[in-house]
This record gives C-alpha cells, sequence and structure tokens, in this order.
C-alpha cells in the first residue's frame, strides 16, 4: 500500500501573507492541526502546526490590553511563524516509509507531492485508521496472537487449519517475535469460537500469548 492510497487529498493550505490569527481561525474552523504553506506559485515553502500559532500569541502575564494583542496579530504573518524546513515525501512511497519517516524525524504529518506539486498531505491519524482496518479492529471474530516458528509453510498450515474449521479469516497481522528464529502472528477470524480456533492453531505455534 502506497501513501496515495491513505492521504488526504487536495489538502487545505495557507499562504505566507495571511496574518496568524487567520490562519489559526482557519483551523479551528475545519478542525485541522496543521496546514503546508504554498507561496504564490504554489510552490511548497513552510507548514505551520496549531502549536506554532498559539506560541505566537502573547502569553497570558502580558500587560497588552485585547485591542493591542488584536492589531499585533493582525500584522503577524504566517511566513514569520512557520516552519520552513519541510520534510515531504512523493506519493508512491510506501506508508510503512513514511511512518517510518514520520517517527525518524518526530513530526505528525508529512506533505505529500508529485513533482513540485502538492497533492496530499499524511498524517499519523491517517496511519492510525490504517493500523485499525490492518488489525480488523471493527470486525467481529475470534482473535488469536501466536509466536510462530520462521519457516517455510508455517502460514500455509495454520490458514488451512482454520479453513479446516469453517473459519473466515478477517486479518492477518506479521511482526518481529521475541527473537530471530520466531514471528508473532494475529489473526482475527470470524464463524468459529475462540476455543476452537486455538485448538486448530495449537498443534504449528511455539506459544499462544493471547486469545479472545
Amino acid at each position: 500500500m502506497i501513501v496515495a492510497d491513505v492521504m488526504t487529498r487536495n489538502p487545505l493550505y495557507v499562504h505566507p501573507e495571511m496574518s496568524v490569527a487567520e490562519a489559526r481561525s482557519l483551523m479551528k474552523k475545519e478542525k485541522i492541526g496543521r496546514v503546508p504553506v504554498l507561496d504564490k506559485h504554489n510552490s511548497l515553502v513552510g507548514i505551520v502546526t496549531e502549536w506554532d500559532l498559539v506560541n505566537a500569541c502573547p502569553s497570558g502575564a502580558t500587560t497588552l490590553d485585547m485591542y493591542e494583542i488584536h492589531y499585533l496579530l493582525s500584522k503577524l504573518k504566517v511566513e514569520e511563524v512557520m516552519q520552513r524546513s519541510v520534510v515531504s515525501i512523493p506519493e508512491d512511497v510506501v506508508v510503512e516509509e513514511a511512518a517510518r519517516i514520520m517517527v525518524d524525524n518526530d513530526i505528525s504529518a508529512l506533505p505529500v507531492m508529485n513533482g513540485d506539486t502538492l497533492v496530499g498531505i499524511v498524517s499519523d491519524g491517517d496511519l492510525f485508521k490504517l493500523f485499525i482496518n490492518l488489525f480488523g479492529a471493527r470486525e467481529t471474530g475470534a482473535r488469536v496472537t501466536m509466536v510462530l516458528p520462521e519457516r517455510q509453510g508455517e502460514l500455509h498450515d495454520i490458514t488451512h487449519a482454520i479453513a479446516g474449521i469453517g473459519g473466515n479469516i478477517r486479518s492477518m497481522v506479521i511482526c518481529d517475535g521475541p527473537d530471530v528464529k520466531s514471528k508473532k502472528c494475529i489473526i482475527k477470524v470470524a464463524d468459529v469460537s475462540v476455543v476452537d480456533l486455538e485448538k486448530a492453531v495449537r498443534p504449528f505455534v511455539i506459544d499462544i500469548t493471547d486469545v479472545r
């Protein structure tokens, strides 16, 4: 799966000349936490977050009155508070690479580019939604977490055993096991009981760490 499959297309953006007050009002209205910044040529020149905008506002300890604060904010522009060093990605990057880039750079969103054109934005929220789908969180069924030996044909044996009891696999996720010789596998299966599912897979696994 690539970023283009999960990103928000045609994302909202602001221009550098927009006031901080306008940008903050827009983001509050649209309920978003960050927006790309495009110049008059529609080139990506920055990104601004709600935190950037909040930090730009005078603190509660200021001696300025509300009219002075309003005046200052009306003069302060997005280009003065935006982050100019923007990490972006092409739309054909795989989702796990996008997640790695976000974690390694400690950021919550990535503008998505097609050449020099902004075509989307992918956020941690988009990846959370994907996470829900991958684990079948909205599906009903029995769920088992197993430690499997790292060997050819292991998944074939397990899925064949599940099919043999009439189970319908809703989701399957495989990740690193406790050591290099094993993998952890989480499967959600419909149309079978927890007891029957555990009994069917137990002969093929090293351990069953959770079943519900």
